[in-house]
């Protein structure tokens, strides 16, 4: 397969379709199903779902026991047979079929001309305006059977799930309606069995807000099951003699909703989204008490049937019907961007609150640089003093130039401080650096433009000393300003430098949202205006460690430029810290997130002009960089960081948290996948 097929990178395309529905007219019905069935096909889908009863209407009452009718359903379903032959979805669709002497609401699997089985409903409503049991036999008990249609004998119950022998992971189980609604569904079961996909083929008719709770127990269901869900529900056609119905059809994994239609279609319609096999896959696996409750359940668990079948997806680039975020970290949607950044910025400041009062109330020593950490940890600290009912002037700042230090950032620290009220100090590490330098005879005492590694440790070094003795001095603790992306990159200097703090409010927060944590702080006016346009200022400020004279031939030293775009480096970050995917498979959605700033949606607010694409050669040589830094060389520097709070459910690199790993490891085997796997342009 191409790098640019899904079907390469762990995941299937899906569907859930609605049709209109010909009231007792199986052919009509079928044929409806199978126009979809065609469109599906095209569209490269592997499931495609259709409602409840779908070759009947749901509707009917009585008519379900005219034998007219239930042999034109038998004949319907050969006919979807027979036409399925050339044709890549499992199909499955809602028909009522007699089986050893009753009738049963059934999910038909139906898989290039072939029956794979029929799972009978269980839970028959047979209240308020519902009287199933009137004609329907429940499914409970028929596990381990089968069923002859025509001359097509395929398993029959419950138990079965449908599994694709070329796509790894991809296992289906059908349920009916009520199913759902019980307080054990039978695909809580299947889940545990190993079914990743769980397919609801539903007619439940519409009432004032019950489409709100359909969406809740679908989108839950994904989440407590580790699963996707696909929903469809009867629409245009049913009878509405009595009821009425809306269509709703939709898409969840692992409780985010991927796609949904519009409700009350008047024809037919889908919704189609490409399911992530590998994340919930890598999510069961790390979460332990998933394989405990099945262990649990063994005796339900283990009744399940297999039915293997063949996808045979196309090899090429079909494209992804997924969104996949530029910030995994950071939403798009403002409403969501608004209450993270609230929650992350509560977060931080609570954690600070409770080891002050834990440590009997000491004054708070940080360095301010005027970039985007230290300005962010000040103002968590401004703020926990606040809650404290303690002076901002327990708040010790002090702002320490050094040899690249701009008059710009600078200031910024300067004005900062000042507005914030808290004690604020400017303490010049030149003089201390010209004589550690001196005494260590380092070429640039000699007068030598020699700006290496030793010569911007030792003013990073200098500064986080000074800052230890002053909390001795003064009563203190030192808080920490590094973020997660500086830890996972290891960008911060070991031991005597930014990488040591007494606690560190930043240590989970990636780059990418502190900016918008600041905006966020200005947006919602946590301060008074001269606090909130010295922020806007400290935003607009490339980031940069300022370790190097502005005048040498590094003027502009661009953090970024090392390590690379903090954009980049997060977005993968995340997927190997959240769910340890392969390079390969973050490069592929890296591409489809980064490669045309135009498609798709930006955070509210972040600045036009910053707006960047990437190609998959820029993807895959800062990957590179990523791996070779994060595997390669710096765990020990995250072994050994203080403590902080988690902040993000994408993950921290604490070593008592998220992440634990040894310091002495090698990024071989992840820079080999990325070099055999992704393409160079």
């Amino acid at each position: 397969m191409s790098f640019g097929s899904l079907y390469r990178h762990g995941m299937a395309r899906v569907a859930a379709c609605t049709t209109p529905c010909t009231l007792a007219d199986p052919m009509a019905n079928a044929a409806a199903v199978l126009d979809s069935v065609r469109d599906c096909h095209d569209q490269a889908v592997a499931v495609a779902l259709f409602p409840e009863l779908a070759l009947s209407g749901y509707a009917i009452d009585d008519l379900f026991l005219q034998d007219c009718l239930l042999d034109q359903v038998e004949s319907a379903v050969l006919h979807l047979v027979e036409r399925s032959r050339d044709l890549m979805p499992l199909i499955l669709v809602g028909a009522p079929l007699r089986h050893a002497g009753r009738l049963y609401n059934t999910a038909v699997a139906v898989h290039r001309g072939r029956l794979l089985g029929v799972v009978p409903k269980v839970h028959l409503p047979n209240y308020r305006e519902f009287y199933e049991r009137r004609h329907f036999a429940s499914g409970a008990g028929t596990e381990g059977g089968a069923i002859r249609i025509g001359g097509h004998s395929a398993p029959f119950g419950p138990d079965l799930l449908f599994e694709a022998e070329d796509l790894d992971g991809l296992v289906v189980h059908a349920e009916v309606c009520e199913d759902l609604w019980v307080a054990v569904p039978p695909s809580s079961e299947a889940s545990l069995a190993g079914a990743t996909v769980l397919a609801n083929l539903s007619a439940s008719n519409i009432t004032i807000g019950k489409a709100d709770t359909r969406r809740l127990l679908c989108q839950s269901q994904s989440a407590r099951c580790i699963a996707a869900y696909l929903y469809s529900s009867a629409g245009a056609g049913e009878s509405t003699t009595d009821l009425a119905w809306d269509g709703q059809a939709s898409i969840f994994e692992n409780g985010e909703t991927l796609v949904e239609t519009e409700r009350f279609p008047k024809g037919a319609q889908m919704a189609v989204a490409d399911i992530d096999l590998d994340l919930l896959r890598q999510e069961r696996l790390r979460m332990g008490t998933f394989d405990d409750n099945r262990r649990l359940h063994g005796t339900a668990t283990g009744r399940f049937r297999r039915v293997a079948f063949r996808a045979d997806p196309p090899g090429g680039d079909v494209g992804l019907r997924r969104n996949v975020p530029r910030f995994p970290f950071v939403p798009a949607v403002r409403e969501r961007l608004e209450l993270d950044c609230y929650e992350a910025y509560n977060i931080q400041v609570a954690g600070l609150v409770q080891r002050l009062r834990t440590t009997g109330m000491p004054r708070v020593v940080i360095g301010v640089s005027g970039g985007l950490d230290s300005t962010h940890a000040l103002i968590v600290a401004a703020r926990a003093m606040d809650l404290l009912d303690r002076p901002r002037t327990d708040i010790l700042a002090f702002t320490m130039p050094g040899f690249g230090t701009s008059d710009k950032t600078k200031g910024n620290a300067l004005r900062l401080m000042r507005s914030l009220g808290v004690s604020h100090h400017e303490l010049d590490i030149r003089p201390a650096a010209n004589q550690m330098l001196k005494d260590m005879e380092h070429p640039y005492a000699r007068g030598e433009a020699v700006y290496d590694v030793t010569f911007e440790n030792v003013q990073a070094g200098l500064r986080t000393d000074y800052l230890f003795r002053l909390a001795n001095q003064r009563g203190g603790i030192v808080l920490g300003t590094g973020d997660l992306s500086e830890l996972a990159l290891g960008w911060c200097t070991y031991g005597v430098g930014d990488q040591m703090a007494h606690y560190n409010v930043n240590a989970g927060v990636p780059k990418s949202l502190i900016q918008h944590l600041i905006r966020w702080v200005i947006g919602s006016r946590q301060f008074p205006d001269e606090v909130l346009d010295t922020l806007g200022d400290i935003l607009a400020t490339e980031i940069s460690p300022e370790l190097v004279p502005a005048d040498s031939d590094r003027a502009l030293q661009s953090s970024e430029a090392v390590v690379g775009p903090y954009e980049l480096q997060d977005f993968t970050l995340f997927y190997t810290l959240r769910y340890g995917l392969r390079p390969s498979k973050i490069a592929f959605l890296a591409l489809h997130a980064w490669s045309d700033a135009e498609r798709g949606d930006w955070p509210a607010g972040y600045p036009q002009e910053k707006r960047r694409s990437y190609t998959l050669a820029d993807i895959r040589s800062w990957m590179r960089v990523f791996i070779q830094r994060f595997f390669g060389f710096s765990q020990f520097k995250r072994s050994a960081m203080p403590n902080g709070p988690k902040v993000t459910a994408g993950g921290s690199l604490s070593p008592r948290g998220d992440w634990r790993a040894p310091s002495d490891g090698n990024a071989r085997i992840w820079l080999e996948e990325l070099e055999r796997e992704v393409p160079k342009e």
